[in-house]
């Protein structure tokens, strides 16, 4: 389970990387939509 929490990088050969990072946590991506409404909508 703790694998998942950091940056990973896993080398595949020739320069080609295969990168993971963590997922956003649910509650700190409807902060920022709160926050930051979308660009575009109506006021």
């Amino acid at each position: 389970m703790a694998e998942d929490k950091v940056y990973k990088a896993e080398y595949l050969g020739s320069g080609t990387f295969v990168i993971s990072k963590p997922k956003r946590k649910k509650i700190k991506v409807r902060q920022s939509q709160l926050k930051n409404p979308q660009r575009g909508s109506r006021k």
